[in-house]
């Protein structure tokens, strides 16, 4: 997807958490070990809610903020988390999932850093700011739960 306004870096960060979360999904009915089946089965959960939370971004945001052009994200390294779910999460054990994930999260929080000091307009720069707290906020979940789980 080409990203050239923060609409469509809205767009781009919902349909990441929607791949994901089907990716993550399907990975689950793969896994044979229980702890990392139900690590997986609650993150495939956490993504697809995420991708409606970041969808209520869209509809809320201010229309001047979501028409604002992204330049600097054009040259900004693509996220892919495994773009052909060939089960990589099915194959990995329980510390590498959370690895993986975390990175990816990771990733998405240093692209809204980056976007935030660069958005040129009150509204924009907002809009990236409300978005990166959420980012933030969910990560830090992801690392309690996923403790908890790994300590079952």
């Amino acid at each position: 997807m080409k990203v050239e306004t923060f609409q469509d870096l809205i767009e781009w960060t919902r349909l990441l958490h929607a791949h994901l979360a089907r990716c993550l999904k399907h990975c689950s009915s793969q896994k044979e070990e229980t702890r990392a089946k139900l690590l997986l089965e609650y993150l495939a959960d956490h993504e697809k809610t995420l991708e409606k939370t970041v969808a209520a971004f869209e509809r809320q945001a201010d229309p001047k903020a979501l028409h604002t052009w992204v330049y600097d994200h054009l040259s900004h390294t693509p996220i892919a988390p495994h773009q052909k779910c060939n089960m990589p999460y099915a194959e990995m054990s329980f510390d590498e999932i959370c690895e993986e994930i975390f990175s990816f999260h990771d990733q998405v929080i240093q692209l809204y850093h980056y976007l935030e000091g660069r958005a040129e307009i009150t509204e924009a720069r907002d809009l990236v700011r409300d978005l990166l707290r959420l980012e933030e906020h969910e990560a830090k979940r992801l690392a309690f739960q996923s403790n908890l789980t790994r300590d079952l």
